[in-house]
């Protein structure tokens, strides 16, 4: 069921769905209440009927309950709790929550900062096609924490990000297209990706764009003065 612009014939639908059990509009129910989709805004409503949904082992209802209590929207802030309902949807294969899990073991938010198992959680996210955890996946192999380092694998997974246009996935496939780390080394294709993430704001990819583009008039400007010089003689 789609909460976007909902009716209010299709919201009340939904509500009675909802409050006769059904844990797919009660998670859906809570999402409009924390996006303020067709009901005002009311993130303790929302938590109320997440929770609802979640406690019948709904995996989206789970993991959107996760980032309330990370958040301390319509909770107490709580890393530890919102830890543990990623991780409930996480086992059931959510990609979103298997990212979320990620981080959290990542910067050691309601759980031991455990690298290992953080990226144990960004594979299974990014095998799932979540950005974010392929770009993640992507750094850590390329610095080779808690895996050997592999710029292949590095360049792999930034390019499955960046063709879901994660801004700094597109940068960092630039700079392996810059270097030949992981890729064949080209500059047009460096330019097309730095391109791109510039156009999303992204500075270091505008940075690394601006640098191009000076090397090459440097380039130009020697050229043009070496072909001056030639031919020319000195007084004997």
């Amino acid at each position: 069921m789609a909460t976007n612009h909902l009716s209010a014939q299709s919201f009340e639908a939904m509500r009675s769905q909802a409050e006769a059990g059904d844990a797919a509009s009660q998670c859906y129910l809570g999402i409009c209440y924390q996006t303020g989709n067709g009901v005002q805004q009311d993130y303790t409503e929302a938590v109320k009927w997440l929770r609802r949904a979640a406690e019948q082992n709904d995996s989206s209802a789970q993991c959107y309950l996760g980032v309330c209590y990370q958040a301390g929207l319509g909770v107490p802030q709580e890393m530890g709790e919102g830890a543990r309902w990623f991780r409930e949807a996480a086992e059931q294969g959510d990609p979103a929550a298997q990212f979320n899990l990620g981080v959290c073991y990542e910067m050691g938010q309601g759980v031991p900062q455990d690298l290992a198992e953080a990226v144990k959680w960004y594979h299974q996210a990014a095998e799932r096609g979540e950005p974010q955890a392929q770009f993640n996946l992507g750094v850590f192999y390329e610095t080779g924490q808690a895996v050997p380092q592999d710029y292949f694998e590095a360049a792999r997974w930034y390019k499955l990000a960046a063709e879901q246009e994660v801004a700094p996935a597109q940068c960092n496939l630039g700079l392996c297209y810059q270097t030949g780390h992981g890729v064949i080394r080209s500059d047009s294709e460096a330019v097309k990706w730095f391109c791109r993430a510039a156009k999303q704001g992204d500075k270091t990819a505008q940075h690394n764009l601006g640098l191009y583009y000076a090397s090459l008039e440097n380039a130009t400007s020697e050229s043009e003065t070496e072909a001056e010089g030639e031919g020319t003689e000195t007084a004997g």
